[in-house]
C-alpha cells in the first residue's frame, strides 16, 4: 500500500488530492480545490500548504510520490512548465523540485491530457485496452494516446495535440486556428459558434446566453432549435475529427471527457453518422467511442496516475540500467 499525491493545475482552478494505491487500484481519499493564484510562486506555496494539511489528516501518511498534471507545452523529463496559454507568467517553471524538497519523495510532471488518458486506462473506461485515445473536450481539446500498452508522449511532449487539426477552412477559432478540431469541439469553440450564429440570424436576445457551452446546453434543455442545431453541428465535426484518429491510430477505444460526458445523447447520433461515412470500415468496426468512466473526478485521478506511472517508469529504468 502506498500514498500518492496529485496536483492538478488549471488556468482558473487548482486541485490537490491524496490517494491510496493498492494492488493496481487507487482510492481518492481527500482533496482541496482553490482558484489558481496569480503567480507561480504563490501557486506552489498554496499547493504545498494544501498537501501538508491533507497528509496531516491521513491515518497513515507514508507518501510515495507526487504527480503534477498541467496543460502544455511542458517538458515531463525536465519537470518544466513552458508557457501554457492558459497560465500566463508560467515560463520555464521548475514545478517538481519544490515538492521533492518539501516532502522528500520523487515528483513527476505530465501533460493533463496524458494524465487523464493514463487514469482512464488504469482505472476507468479504458481499463484492459492496449490502444486507446482520450480526448479532453473541455475548455479546449487535447488528446492522450495509449499505444501498444504504453503512454505515447512524442519527441517533445507534444503528441496528441488533436485540437490543432484543421477540419474546415472556416469556423470558430480554437488553438489559434479557425475551423480547427478544438474550434468546433471545445467549450470555448461551442460558445464562439453559438454567439456567431445568434448574431448572424439577428437573435440579439440570445447573443449573451449562446456565448457559452453551458448557456447553449441550458437552451437545448428547453427545446431551443438553434441550440439543438449547434450540438448537431458539434457532433458532426466531432465525428469528422474522430474519423482521422480512427484511420491513423486504429485504436480499440476512444474515451471522451467533459462535454461529451454531459451531452452524449445529443452528440452521439450526428457523430456516428459522420464516422460511418468517413472512417475506414474495418478500423471503425474495431473501435468503440465511450464517455469517460471517472466522471468529474477525472482531473484528480489524472494527477494521481502521473505519480503512479512515474514511479513505475523510474523502477523500470533502474532495472534496465542494472541489467
Amino acid at each position: 500500500m502506498e500514498y500518492l499525491a496529485g496536483i492538478d493545475i488549471g488556468g482558473t482552478k487548482c486541485s490537490v488530492s491524496l490517494g491510496r494505491a493498492q494492488e493496481g487500484q487507487v482510492k481518492l481519499l481527500c482533496r482541496e480545490k482553490f482558484p489558481t493564484p496569480g503567480t507561480p510562486r504563490e501557486a506552489v506555496e498554496r499547493m504545498k500548504d494544501s498537501l501538508g494539511r491533507l497528509l496531516s489528516s491521513a491515518p497513515q501518511n507514508r507518501l510515495s510520490a507526487v504527480g503534477v498534471s498541467c496543460g502544455g507545452p511542458l517538458s515531463s523529463e525536465r519537470g518544466l512548465i513552458l508557457s501554457p496559454p492558459n497560465l500566463p507568467g508560467w515560463d520555464g517553471i521548475d514545478i517538481l523540485t519544490p515538492f521533492e524538497k518539501a516532502f522528500g519523495v520523487p515528483a513527476f510532471l505530465e501533460n493533463d491530457a496524458n494524465a487523464c488518458a493514463l487514469a482512464e486506462w488504469l482505472w476507468g473506461a479504458g481499463k484492459g485496452t492496449r490502444n486507446m485515445v482520450f480526448l479532453t473536450f473541455g475548455t479546449g481539446l487535447g488528446a492522450g494516446l495509449i499505444l501498444d500498452g504504453h503512454l505515447y508522449r512524442g519527441a517533445c511532449d507534444m503528441a496528441g495535440e488533436a485540437g490543432h487539426i484543421r477540419l474546415s477552412q472556416t469556423g470558430p477559432v480554437g488553438f489559434g486556428k479557425a475551423g480547427s478540431f478544438e474550434g468546433f469541439c471545445s467549450g470555448g469553440g461551442i460558445g464562439r459558434m453559438g454567439r456567431a450564429l445568434a448574431e448572424e440570424r439577428g437573435l440579439e436576445e440570445k447573443r449573451e446566453l449562446f456565448s457559452t457551452a453551458a448557456g447553449i446546453a441550458e437552451a437545448a434543455d428547453q427545446g431551443d432549435e438553434l441550440a439543438l442545431e449547434i450540438f448537431r453541428r458539434t457532433g458532426r465535426m466531432l465525428g469528422l475529427g474522430l474519423s482521422m484518429l480512427v484511420d491513423i491510430l486504429n485504436p480499440e477505444l476512444i474515451v471522451i471527457g467533459s462535454i461529451f460526458l454531459r451531452q452524449e445523447k445529443r452528440l452521439r447520433t450526428p457523430m456516428e453518422e459522420v464516422l460511418k461515412r468517413e472512417a475506414l470500415p474495418l478500423s471503425l468496426a474495431s473501435c468503440r467511442v465511450v464517455p469517460a468512466g471517472l466522471g468529474e473526478e477525472l482531473g484528480d485521478y489524472g494527477a494521481l496516475s502521473a505519480a503512479l506511472n512515474g514511479l513505475r517508469e523510474k523502477k523500470k529504468n533502474r532495472y534496465q540500467e542494472e541489467a
